[in-house]
């Protein structure tokens, strides 16, 4: 049976182009991968690439990657907007076609040994291959962030990797690698630089502080283009759809005089849901959805 794998790496290198281009090329550098996009954040200092392959070649190609943002990439050097842990660091594996959620759980539990057994790299799982409860939220293993969880990984047991050392890697820090349904990330920029309204609209709308289940949301300050920026993370769009919290964006607009002056959903979705904003007529979307590949 033809099998089709998506994987969404998360780089923390959203600033150097050559350098992106060279980790999508360590992606690329293996059969039966194929590139459906690339988007590059200079305030987040972020890459979110998204892959399709089939399940023999997608976890190396993965691995790939891992190695060459290794390589290339010095956690001690980076600043940006968007919270991180690794240089690689977020890997999910997500079904798309002669594949279950739990074979994705399997790809991702030995990507993760692998990186640790071919680059020191400590992984955490998450997701549904985290192994504890509170490890299926990225947010929870990420807290603190790489500074914070360098320190505290050494003298707190439950902050340990899922496989190797209590220690991070030195430059690379920890990747965090998981199996997971389609996420929709959405990006929505306020006219102003007020990050508290930005904050405060996340707050409102996120499922762990009593907003719509399966939405992460968290306000970032876009210093470079003098903007607040909600970002949301739609973990299980059978569970909510996209156009709730959206819509719900024009209530909590009397948080402020915030407006949206942009609505954008980087990366690839699911083909059976709609994405594009309806939330108001005045704001543009640059989301194209690309066709998925043949199966």
């Amino acid at each position: 049976m033809n099998t089709l794998v998506e994987c969404v790496p998360n780089f923390s290198e959203g600033r150097d182009a050559a350098k992106v281009e060279a980790i999508v090329k360590a992606l690329l550098n293996g059969p039966e991968v194929s590139l459906l996009d690339k988007e590059m954040d200079a305030d987040h200092n972020r890459c979110v690439i998204t892959l399709v392959g089939s399940r023999q070649r997608i976890a190396e190609a993965a691995l790939r990657g891992i190695g060459k943002a290794l390589e290339l990439i010095d956690l001690n050097r980076h600043q940006g907007a968007h919270p991180r842990l690794g240089a690689t660091d977020v890997v999910p594996f997500v079904p798309m076609s002669g594949v279950t959620l739990e074979d994705c759980v399997r790809l991702a539990e030995w990507v993760a040994e692998e990186a640790w057994k071919r680059f020191r790299i400590p992984p955490y799982l998450y997701e549904a291959a985290a192994r504890t409860p509170e490890r299926r939220n990225l947010e929870n293993t990420r807290r603190g962030q790489f500074e914070g969880v360098r320190e505290e990984v050494r003298t707190n047991p439950a902050r340990r990797p899922d496989y190797g050392e209590a220690e991070l890697h030195p430059t690379a820090g920890a990747t965090v690698v998981g199996a997971r349904k389609f996420l929709i990330a959405y990006n929505i920029n306020l006219n102003t630089p007020d990050v508290a309204i930005a904050k405060a609209i996340a707050k409102k709308i996120r499922a762990s502080s009593g907003g719509f289940a399966c939405v992460k949301a968290m306000g970032v300050d876009l210093k470079a283009r003098n903007l607040a920026q909600v970002s949301m993370n739609l973990t299980d769009y059978e569970t909510t759809a996209l156009q709730r919290p959206v819509e719900a964006l024009d209530l909590q607009r009397v948080l402020g005089e915030a407006r949206i002056a942009l609505a954008v959903g980087p990366g690839s979705g699911p083909p059976d849901t709609p994405l594009a904003s309806t939330a108001t007529n005045q704001r543009p979307s640059t989301f194209q959805p690309l066709p998925l590949p043949p199966s």
